[in-house]
């Protein structure tokens, strides 16, 4: 291993407030994966826990597939809204079997003008991921009354409207096999408290309460204030309106369980709407941008997975180098046909992990390859569309917003989303190469026209970006310094493992400071997510030569990819809440691994 490389001169971890650290794997009464895997059940259930490196693993294809014979909605099904049985409460209802959380912050602003929703983590039966794998049991988000075409809806929400979730724990307290029946049901990358967070401490089940809880529970209620990031320096009512996310997504962050529970189906969407980006193409508004709506405003995950022999979902849990996934599920299925009419649609494209990265590209059945208009990043609209993209690539939780103009082609036109970026096989650690013609994981029809006129647009600008503080002014902000790195056949960040009950860092609320991420030559990338905040990328270096950011990235963004002797300068804001929140990878087979911190805002 060559030396780490420098990101700047100054101490390591902070020119600021810095905790101490013990170390440890796991804190001090907490059970750590290694521990509670050796005595449970999924012990019995992991065939490769006892690998000690990737090396020595053996793991078999998944089986063969049938393709194109599985059909998504012709429109993503949405939460409706729900009457919460007992209210929610500011204090944690615990006489009504509520999770021991903290109190909510912001109780009297947000709370008693809330919507309400709500959320059942629950196996789901005979779920079909492809015709030639038999129907199996999955985990999901679902609502009171599920809709069985789907995993998990999608929740729109808007600016302005504060909701309450309330996240069910049905799961199977007697469950064997991989993952856990704990959840902590974080909302990517929400501006919001932290007891409505998901911190990976506070899970919870009937039976159940991580440390950093007071009490187990049936459900826990989540407080979306949903205010844009500089509610109280603007003091406005709302916030920064040029701060406002629009693709987000919920999902399990249980400590040290996070990879397996998402195999096992634990994630949805999340979308947010404002003023500009209203999620109405015939929004009377000048102001309002008009870009495709509901329901030509579709979403898409992609995430890798392995099956055994018998067709039934794969994981390992314990082998620190995880498993690669030799297909890729589309909204929990492999190789599906999505139907559209000859209109404009927005596409938000989602790398749902655990591992691997994506670099998509439209194309023909010949492998011609078709132009998209590129909107968003992270769930961030750009300050101006990128017209005539020919790929977008994805690292693990990063999002993408493309517009298709499907009247281009007549009904009946197929087409194809390909992945053309490769791994070594078997390998978690990082990309490899772009490979043409790649692999179409979806197949795209048109096959009617619209109902009605297609009014929607994209338009010359989209969300304007606050400016960047000036060279003065960001030579005099404080400055933290993060290395990434594999430690011990597990992952560390400066030097040390995960301890949720110690924060590794006291920020200030209202803070702006620069984050620089950075690792060695180890042969890892590191899709780095800070929750809470999104921040903007002031450079990237590679053996401090320069390197030119792409124009997808020059905007705000919540997931930023660290490859060998990389450094990137993050700046950041920390506006409105305070509390404990995490940063990680999010390849999630190094966030269970222990590639976590916990920092505090004070």
């Amino acid at each position: 291993m060559k030396p780490p490389i420098s990101p700047s001169a100054g101490p390591t971890e902070a020119q600021g407030t810095v905790c101490p650290v013990d170390g440890e794997l796991a804190p001090p009464g907490q059970l750590s994966r290694r521990s509670f895997l050796q005595g449970s059940a999924a012990l019995a259930a992991a065939p490769l826990i006892l690998a000690p490196s990737r090396s020595e693993a053996v793991v078999p294809p998944s089986p063969a597939t049938i393709a194109w014979q599985e059909f998504l909605p012709d429109a993503p099904p949405l939460l409706p809204g729900s009457t919460l049985n007992p209210a929610p409460t500011e204090q944690p209802n615990l006489a009504a079997g509520e999770a021991g959380r903290a109190a909510h912050q912001r109780w009297a602003e947000f709370g008693p003008r809330a919507e309400h929703y709500e959320l059942h983590a629950a196996q789901r039966e005979g779920w079909v991921f492809n015709p030639a794998y038999p129907p199996q049991p999955v985990w999901t988000y679902q609502a009171a009354q599920p809709d069985l075409a789907v995993l998990s809806p999608v929740v729109h929400s808007h600016y302005g409207h504060p909701l309450i979730c309330r996240i069910y724990n049905d799961l199977p307290a007697n469950h064997t096999g991989f993952g856990t029946p704990e959840i902590s049901t974080h909302l990517h990358n929400a501006h919001i408290g932290s007891e409505s967070d998901g911190f990976p401490g506070d899970y919870y089940s009937t039976t159940k309460a991580g440390p950093n809880l007071t009490a187990p529970g049936g459900f826990k209620d989540h407080l979306y204030s949903n205010i844009y990031a500089g509610y109280d320096e603007l003091q406005n009512g709302i916030g920064d309106y040029r701060e406002a996310l629009g693709t987000l997504f919920y999902h399990d962050h249980t400590l040290d369980f996070t990879a397996p529970n998402i195999v096992r189906g634990l994630m949805g969407f999340f979308l947010l709407f404002d003023h500009l980006d209203s999620g109405n193409e015939k929004d009377p508004n000048p102001a309002a941008l008009r870009l495709p709506s509901h329901p030509y405003d579709y979403p898409l995950s992609f995430c890798d997975r392995r099956f055994d022999p018998n067709g039934m979902l794969y994981y390992d849990q314990v082998s620190p180098e995880g498993i690669l996934g030799d297909k890729t599920i589309v909204n929990g299925k492999i190789q599906p046909v999505l139907r559209v009419a000859r209109r404009k649609y927005r596409l938000r494209l989602l790398n749902g992990g655990p591992s691997r990265f994506y670099q998509f590209y439209l194309v023909r059945p010949n492998n011609v390859i078709q132009p998209f208009t590129y909107i968003a990043n992270d769930g961030n609209l750009l300050e101006k569309p990128l017209l005539n993209q020919t790929n977008v690539r994805l690292g693990v939780a990063e999002r993408a917003d493309i517009v298709v103009d499907f009247s281009r082609y007549p009904v009946g036109t197929e087409l194809y989303l390909a992945n053309r970026l490769t791994h070594r096989p078997e390998d978690t650690r990082r990309p490899y190469q772009v490979v043409a013609p790649g692999d179409w994981v979806l197949k795209i029809v048109v096959d009617r026209e619209p109902p009605e006129q297609d009014l929607s647009q994209v338009p010359a600008n989209l969300r304007p970006l606050p400016p960047l503080p000036t060279t003065a002014q960001l030579a005099a902000l404080p400055v933290r310094k993060f290395l990434l790195e594999r430690r011990q056949n597990m992952w560390a960040i400066n030097g040390q493992f995960i301890n949720l009950n110690t924060p590794r860092a006291l920020v200030p609320m209202g803070a702006m400071e620069i984050w620089e991420l950075y690792s060695v030559d180890d042969g890892w990338d590191h899709p780095v997510h800070i929750h809470f905040e999104e921040g903007r990328l002031l450079s990237k270096t590679t053996d401090g030569r320069n390197v030119a950011i792409a124009a997808h990235e020059k905007g705000r963004k919540d997931v930023f990819n660290i490859t060998d002797r990389t450094v990137l300068r993050v700046l950041i804001r920390f506006r409105d809440y305070k509390g404990k929140y995490v940063m990680h990878c999010h390849n999630l087979i190094h966030e269970d691994h222990a590639m976590m911190l916990r920092f505090d805002i004070v």
